[in-house]
């Protein structure tokens, strides 16, 4: 099966800056694209992550959170970090949204932001949790899909001018940075949350960078 692209850092730019003033709901969809972009999470997760997932009590942004077990894709827990100011800032934006328009808030405003703990970070035009599809393969094993998410993420791709992506470009994109910075594939694992280091390799291999890099050599 191809890799999903890699999306280079212009045409990333672009894509955020096309997604920020198109469609319905641009707030949301930079902050959903910011997100996969910037921590490779799966769709199956953004669609569960919970605001207590984000936030304190009093508010303020987690430093290290948590992708439970039952909501990571593969049962796996690990640890999130809100440590990207681009991705917190965009996810930010959208929860004053989120509260100015009331899309499932609380009476106690005074705890995370006003918002239900308990409720998705990300929810759809209609101010209601995303739904996921079950899936049983042929060995009986249940896997689950967010379709419509996926829609969304083509949809905002295509936009943009750049076909063949999808959700996975963020988490291909978000693995090849890291590894360009030089960081060591057992990190690159946790923070994927893979379970080996086989899979990691082969998520972030064939770098166009560094296949450009070896033919410019050749001659």
């Amino acid at each position: 099966m191809a890799k999903a692209p890699y999306i280079e850092d212009h045409r990333l730019k672009h894509l955020l800056k096309v997604a920020a003033v198109s469609g319905e709901f641009p707030v949301r969809n930079v902050a959903l694209l910011t997100c996969v972009y910037g921590t490779g999470m799966m769709l199956t997760e953004l669609a569960r992550l919970p605001i207590k997932a984000y936030l304190r009590p009093d508010g303020t942004v987690l430093d290290e959170s948590a992708v439970t077990a039952d909501i990571a894709y593969n049962g796996a827990a690990r640890p999130p970090y809100w440590s990207n100011t681009k991705v917190v800032a965009a996810i930010d934006k959208y929860l004053e949204y989120r509260v100015e328009h009331r899309h499932r808030v609380t009476t106690r405003k005074a705890a995370y932001r006003g918002l239900d703990p308990e409720e998705a970070i990300f929810l759809t035009d209609e101010g209601e949790p995303y739904k996921l599809t079950e899936r049983r393969t042929a060995t009986g094993a249940i896997s689950y899909s967010c379709d419509s998410l996926s829609q969304l993420f083509r949809k905002l791709h295509l936009q943009a001018g750049i076909e063949g992506a999808s959700a996975m470009s963020g988490r291909r994109t978000f693995a090849v940075r890291l590894a360009r910075n030089q960081i060591d594939l057992k990190h690159i694992e946790v923070l994927l949350g893979m379970k080996t280091l086989r899979a990691t390799k082969a998520l972030i291999d064939a770098d166009p960078v560094r296949l450009g890099a070896i033919a410019a050599g050749v001659f």
